[in-house]
């Protein structure tokens, strides 16, 4: 499953959550976040169990691979019953996707936001399922860092934030859309690093970014987008210190890292980034909660 992965899932989904639970109209609905973190860690484990196999299937995961083996590839499981993983999690993620857009309307369903959101969730699967799975793999033809970059950052801190609230206030839209793309920019750097690494596994079966512009151009890109990333938070919080200057330094060593090491190397730095990342919207989500629900100033 990748349990490693599923900090980056989850980041997105607790700062829209903490921003509509208190930082903004103090009006969510707990049991709905509840339900929210829930399905977006069976998105999570759907995309990795997906990936798998669609690897698998085209050779990504042969011997030339730089990352981690799993589980087909060792002998852990056979294809048959990653299907049947597969298929269960893809049911267990609608049905969690439809209980948590129950709680949030209400059991109201006759109207154009729940079937909007219906089908935002249908395409949140879809996206799971098809980066490196189905006919025409999106993540192979160099669309993986625009599908991470609107589901992982925009869908992930706005869609949250609707859901547990109900209510799409645009009054607050900076405070929603600053951590919305920079953590789009920033999980995009994830599957850029990640791309990085498999560059010579990569040859002649996927068409990557990095294998487009090579890697020194690939680390040019993964700097502008840590950097702008890491810049949208700090814009707009105005006691961004507490956020972002906690996690400067280890964003700071992910880069200095990415720069000094090639190949199999740079495996370690993607839990530095993926940890970094979370705690980063952890504590931007957090700083507008406290602020908002504290009855007397702390700071």
């Amino acid at each position: 499953m990748r349990l490693r992965t599923l900090p980056l899932s989850l980041a997105g989904v607790i700062c829209g959550g903490l921003l509509a639970m208190g930082g903004m109209e103090c009006n969510g609905n707990w049991w709905t976040f509840v339900l929210v973190l829930l399905t977006a860690c069976l998105l999570q484990v759907l995309s990795n169990l997906s990936n798998e196999m669609g690897d698998h299937l085209s050779g990504v995961d042969g011997e030339g691979r730089c990352g981690p083996t799993y589980s087909l590839a060792s002998g852990g499981l056979t294809e048959k019953q990653l299907w049947c993983a597969i298929n269960v999690t893809v049911v267990l993620t609608a049905l969690s996707g439809l209980l948590m857009l129950l709680f949030s309307f209400h059991f109201s369903v006759i109207n154009l936001q729940f079937l909007f959101m219906l089908l935002l969730g249908a395409a949140a699967i879809w996206a799971a399922t098809h980066y490196t799975l189905g006919k025409k793999p999106y993540g192979y033809i160099g669309l993986g860092d625009l599908f991470v970059f609107v589901f992982f950052g925009l869908v992930s801190v706005l869609g949250s934030y609707f859901v547990v609230l109900n209510n799409f206030d645009l009054t607050y839209w900076k405070i929603l859309f600053a951590p919305a793309v920079g953590l789009g920019l920033l999980s995009v750097a994830v599957l850029n690093v990640n791309n990085i690494r498999d560059m010579q596994g990569d040859k002649g079966i996927r068409k990557t970014l990095p294998l487009r512009i090579g890697e020194r151009g690939a680390k040019i890109y993964q700097t502008i987008l840590v950097v702008l990333g890491v810049a949208c938070f700090a814009w707009n919080a105005e006691d961004f210190w507490m956020c972002v200057f906690p996690t400067s330094p280890f964003f700071l060593w992910h880069l200095i890292g990415v720069w000094h090491r090639h190949g199999r190397q740079l495996d370690k730095m993607l839990p530095l980034l993926v940890i970094t990342t979370f705690v980063l919207c952890f504590l931007y989500g957090e700083v507008f909660y406290i602020e908002r629900t504290c009855p007397y100033p702390i700071w």
